[in-house]
């Protein structure tokens, strides 16, 4: 038997005997530094990424059927359930990395593919050749964006993102796509703006732009009476015309990055 292969069945192997096919193990390193095999994964939290990956699978299946509405509709939602995903696996003490490897192709899928191919099939469509580049070059910025985060993310600073997040990105392309269909837009009619919109989002998520995470914010704290009136504007807004709100936020805080950029710049200046 080779080194590789014996290094396969230890992996495989515990003092029960072998494993299944197919069955995941996690590994955990005691204070002894044993290493202790657990069958099995979290249901829960995985539970919540795989709703999100249907929402992104869904968001696919209705732009290639024409209804992009829902299509935008379903991308939002998969980013509440991103959103808990991880919540839910930090209260209830089941994080695995499992779960985070799980959590990162869910985003690929809802967040790189889903948006990518929605705005292809609503606006990108009749514009040959630069409009699948131009919905390529944003998936690929996705996956990019994706595999650096999970290289970074025991380094970097927490209260930043080190370009533009993929759900935000995915927030630009869908609230555009969302709005247009709403409003019976005719995407034939700009689709230059359009592949350049696309592009740009993708490329933003490649950046070294700092956008901030709002991971300090902390809501027991006191804050000032005009943050109050902010958000009660907000959920006006979103009453009022939620496609339009939705779309506005999402084109804010990808501006942010640049801005914050250059008054850092003019600060050190």
């Amino acid at each position: 038997m080779s080194e590789q292969q014996e290094n396969k069945a230890e992996i495989i192997e515990d003092d029960n005997g072998v494993l299944p096919i197919g069955e995941h193990i996690e590994e955990v390193a005691e204070e002894d530094g044993r290493k202790v095999r657990h069958r099995g994964i979290y249901l829960l939290p995985n539970l919540f990424t795989t709703v999100a990956l249907f929402c992104g699978y869904y968001a696919v299946i209705a732009g290639m059927q024409g209804r992009f509405d829902n299509a935008a509709i379903a991308i939002f939602v998969a980013m509440i359930f991103d959103g808990l995903d991880g919540r839910v696996a930090r209260l209830t003490n089941t994080q695995s990395a499992f779960g985070v490897q799980y959590d990162s192709l869910s985003d690929m899928v809802s967040f790189g593919v889903a948006p990518g191919l929605v705005m292809f099939n609503w606006a990108l469509v009749n514009v040959g050749k630069f409009g699948w580049s131009a919905a390529f070059l944003y998936c690929a910025c996705a996956a990019l964006r994706l595999a650096r985060f999970n290289t970074q993310v025991d380094t970097a600073d927490k209260r930043y993102f080190t370009g533009l997040a993929s759900p935000a990105a995915a927030a630009v392309i869908a609230g555009t796509v969302w709005l247009g269909s709403d409003i019976k837009i005719e995407p034939g009619l700009m689709p230059v703006l359009l592949t350049v919109l696309t592009a740009v989002t993708g490329l933003l998520m490649v950046t070294n732009l700092r956008y901030y995470s709002f991971k300090g914010i902390d809501f027991k704290g006191r804050v000032p009476f005009i943050y109050l009136l902010a958000v009660l504007l907000i959920i006006t807004v979103l009453v009022w015309h939620t496609e339009l709100a939705v779309l506005s936020i999402a084109i804010l805080y990808a501006l942010s990055g640049p801005i914050l950029h250059w008054r850092t710049r003019q600060s050190a200046n």
